[in-house]
Formats: C-alpha cells, structure tokens, sequence
C-alpha cells in the first residue's frame, strides 16, 4: 500500500474511527493502549486522538482540522508532537527520522531499522520532560507498540508510570498481548471496533473501489478494512486470487510470481487457514469455498503451517528470491495433492 505522504491529501476518515475518537476524547486518561489485529485502523484513531489533544481549538468531535496545530501535523513537524515508529514505518508514511539516524542511513552505516529503537525512546523521555512549545500540552504516538523490545519499553515504563503533567500517550497495537504486563497495565485499554460490512464498502467505494471489487477485496483481507484497500492499492486481482488455490494444486509455480516472498508467505497461510476450517467443518475465511481444493489430511496442513510460519521469519531477507517463491509453490503443491495414508 502506497501511504500518503506529508502534506496530501489523506484518505476520508472512516466512520468507525470517528466514532471511536469521539468516544475515548469523552474520557479522561493520559494513556490509552488501541488493541486489535491489523487492518482495522489503529495509526488513524491514534492520530486522531493526538491531533484532538494538540488542537488550538478542539471540540468533542476531535480537531478543528485548520488550526496552526494541525498543519503541523499535517506536514509532519509538530513540535509538540514525538512520533515513534520503526524508522521503516517513518519512512514508508513520509515521518521525519532523527538527524543522527538519518546520517547513519545515509553513510549506509547501517540498514533503517524494523524495530522502535532504545535510542529513539530515550529521545521521547527527554521530549516528555520538556515545556509544551504551543501551550497546548505534548503528545507521543507509539505504533506498532509491539515493535518495542524489552529494552525500549522498559526505557518508556517510568515516564509512563509518572508522567510528566502535560504529556499524553497514545500506543497503538495489533499484536497487544506482545507488550509487557507492565506496560498494559499502565494504560487504559480499546479494542478497537470491527465495522460492519456496508460500513466497509461504503468507506472504499469513496476511494475509487467498486462495490464487487470491495466485496471480494474484503474476502481477500478478511474483512479488514485497511488490509482491504492496501490490496487495492497494489493491484491485487481478486480473479488471480480465486484462481490461486487451483493453480498451486496443478503446481503452477507461476501463480506466485507476482508476489514478495512476505506476500506469498501471506497468501498461502490464508489458504492453509481456510483448508483447515473446512477439514473441521467451518467455513472458509479469505476464499470462496469453490475456489478451494479438496482438503489435504489435518496432520499435513498442521506441518505446513508451521513450515510457513518457519519461512515468515527469513521471508524479509531471502537468499534467492525467484528460488524462494519455487520452493513455496512447491511445498503448497505436495501438501495440495497430498492424501490420507492407507493401511
């Protein structure tokens, strides 16, 4: 999905979102924790909630939208405001990186980073403690806040244990039950809200995805919204993806060319995860079941789930990617074609 970058025009905020900031801006608390899987839009209720604490004029339905405080944010140089990412994360939405990291990627002294780093924590500690610049307080954005290891989040505990009086913390979450106990006990918790159905075609048709195209879209994401309309935006054809399931089964290594070696690794747990539910008479989640195979024995999807999970963790890095989609394409076919052991 390509992000909006600093100063376009972002994306209609979705209904959902909305009424989920108007909700937690009713309620007093300096740390909120916004939990639950992916796609279901945590970065934009955190970002609706700082720029509703940073506004110069506020209401109960969040910022005014054209004050100086939200340009600022806007524009991505909100003084007030420290935003902690990834500093891949910062770069893919067009966030400012620290000066420092900034120099050490440009020298390619090093890689930009997958996780939150310490050092970029011990920075926001230091904002934290610093007098507010717009007299409006400060805020820290947290996201992923799973991306945290021990280190970092043990370097942010204190602060958000005794805050200073004029900072608020918005962390943001799709994997909660990662973060320390500590740190989800220091903040009040939202799970955040799966829309309904026509809420979600409703929302995409406003960007330019027709409704059969949303429907299938949704399917593809499992039905999460943001999953949803990243698909659209990397020309994902939900006929290609009708058509995977038997493409692998002929061994049609072909099927997966158009993918990332993450995004194979992707489809193929949907499509493993869909083969188990109809091995145990449940329905499929991310396929049509008349796209789907006769399901292989459980014991053979049962070990490729966990040969699939084994390839996510090098899938980012792979050696030879051409040989890597192969050896998936491979795998997916003798699991596909594999068949109860006769006696």
């Amino acid at each position: 999905m390509s992000l909006p970058e600093a100063g376009q025009a972002q994306s209609p905020l979705a209904p959902w979102i909305s009424a989920q900031r108007d909700a937690l801006l009713a309620q007093r608390g300096h740390a909120w924790l916004l939990q639950g899987p992916s796609g279901l839009g945590q970065f934009a209720l955190a970002q609706e909630l700082v720029r509703a604490w940073l506004c110069d004029t506020p209401s109960s339905q969040g910022a005014c939208g054209h004050c100086g405080s939200c340009h600022a944010i806007d524009v991505h140089t909100h003084a007030d405001l420290c935003v902690l990412m990834p500093e891949t994360e910062l770069l893919a939405r067009g966030w400012p990186l620290p000066e420092k990291a900034q120099a050490e990627i440009d020298d390619k002294k090093r890689k930009p980073s997958r996780e939150i780093r310490v050092e970029a924590m011990r920075e926001a500690v230091e904002f934290a403690q610093r007098t507010s610049a717009r007299n409006r307080g400060k805020a820290v954005l947290v996201y992923p806040a799973e991306q945290m290891n021990t280190i970092t989040a043990n370097a942010l505990l204190k602060t958000l244990e005794e805050p200073p009086g004029d900072v608020r913390f918005v962390l943001a979450s799709e994997a909660a039950h990662q973060l320390l106990p500590t740190i989800r006990s220091r903040c009040l918790g939202h799970t955040m809200t799966w829309p309904q159905q026509e809420q979600m075609l409703q929302w995409l048709g406003q960007q330019g995805v027709p409704p059969d195209t949303g429907t299938a879209l949704l399917r593809m994401a499992g039905d999460r919204p943001d999953d949803a309309l990243a698909l659209a935006h990397a020309n994902h054809s939900p006929h290609s993806w009708a058509q995977l399931p038997q493409a692998l089964l002929r061994g049609q290594a072909h099927a997966l060319s158009s993918y990332t070696p993450v995004q194979a690794i992707t489809a193929l747990q949907k499509l493993c995860h869909d083969l188990l539910a109809l091995s145990v008479g449940a329905p499929p989640r991310y396929f049509a079941a008349a796209d789907l195979p006769v399901a292989p024995p459980l014991a053979a999807l049962t070990q490729w789930s966990k040969m699939l999970m084994q390839a996510a963790r090098t899938a980012e890095h792979p050696f030879n990617t051409g040989l890597m989609l192969e050896a998936l394409a491979a795998q997916a076919r003798n699991v596909l074609n594999s068949r109860p052991s006769t006696v």
